[in-house]
């Protein structure tokens, strides 16, 4: 089986060209080849397949356990150079190569428009995308809390309080503000949170560090993944949740592990446009056993 790898800010995903290859066994491939030290290695697994619907391929992403995910802002973005460079997808249009080239791709959580940018010496370096509207109400992060917006609301784990506010971007996701990122026990305290009964469907969980207005500090503990250099709809997450709690402006520079991502929420009833590197690294074969 062939692949490519690709990342962006560090978020690593295995790709798999599902229009000319079938994979049987998708949750069970995901959990061996993203292994780093028996597999390639990688956040998870994404399959690149022909859409269902008004789109110009649908993704199917596989976290590190085998879960089945709905979405992934780096790894959407990904996703759209992978198209575009393994012929799926159209790349400019003769008329109008001073603009980005597009890819509509279907994911669980929607349909996502993703921007593609070239560098100078012409390679996809950058990408941005619609990451849809954040849903805010208790019922839809799903957290089982009566309310309709969860601001700045307490959860007690592991014998002290955290002050959280949820968010959806496709996926659950709750922020939690800190005074410093650099040595909080995210890795003891993180699946804590994402196992917590409140979250019928588990839950990314992401501490933030403000740095100013338009600049802040991310760290994440990823839903079926754990630690992660990156989290594209957790940024976009964040970007929601700073407006909410008036800690940031609707325009932010989030720094990671992984890189710089940028995030913005125009309005309240918009999108949030995310913005971010994205790399191939390399590619290989897979043995089909």
């Amino acid at each position: 089986m062939r692949f490519t790898k690709l990342h962006g800010a560090g978020n690593d995903y295995i790709y798999v060209n599902a229009f000319e290859q079938q994979v049987l066994d998708p949750a069970g491939l995901a959990v061996r080849i993203s292994d780093r030290h028996f597999g390639v290695g990688a956040d998870g697994l994404i399959l690149v397949l022909p859409p269902r619907k008004d789109a110009d391929v649908r993704m199917q992403m596989f976290n590190v356990d085998g879960s089945e995910a709905e979405m992934c802002g780096n790894g959407v973005r990904c996703l759209g150079k992978f198209a575009v460079e393994q012929g799926l997808v159209k790349g400019h249009d003769e008329t109008s190569r001073d603009k980005p080239e597009v890819v509509r791709v279907e994911t669980a959580a929607g349909l996502r428009e993703v921007q593609l940018f070239r560098d100078a010496s012409g390679v996809i370096a950058r990408g941005k995308v619609s990451m849809g509207r954040p849903r805010l109400g208790a019922m839809e992060i799903p957290l089982l809390l009566d309310g309709s917006r969860v601001v700045d609301v307490p959860l007690t784990v592991g014998g002290q309080t955290l002050w959280m506010t949820c968010v959806n971007m496709g996926n659950p996701h709750a922020v939690f503000y800190v005074d410093e990122v650099a040595g909080w026990p995210l890795e003891v305290v993180g699946p804590k949170i994402e196992n917590h009964k409140l979250f019928p469907e588990r839950v990314n969980v992401h501490i933030v560090e403000v740095v100013s207005l338009e600049e802040v500090r991310v760290r994440t503990w990823e839903r079926g993944c754990g630690l992660t250099l990156a989290c594209g709809t957790g940024v976009s997450a964040v970007c929601v949740a700073g407006v909410l709690t008036g800690r940031s402006a609707r325009r932010i520079v989030a720094h990671v592990p992984g890189g710089d991502i940028e995030a913005e929420w125009p309005e309240d009833h918009a999108p949030v446009m995310l913005t971010g590197p994205i790399q191939q690294v390399f590619t290989g074969e897979w043995p089909d056993s």
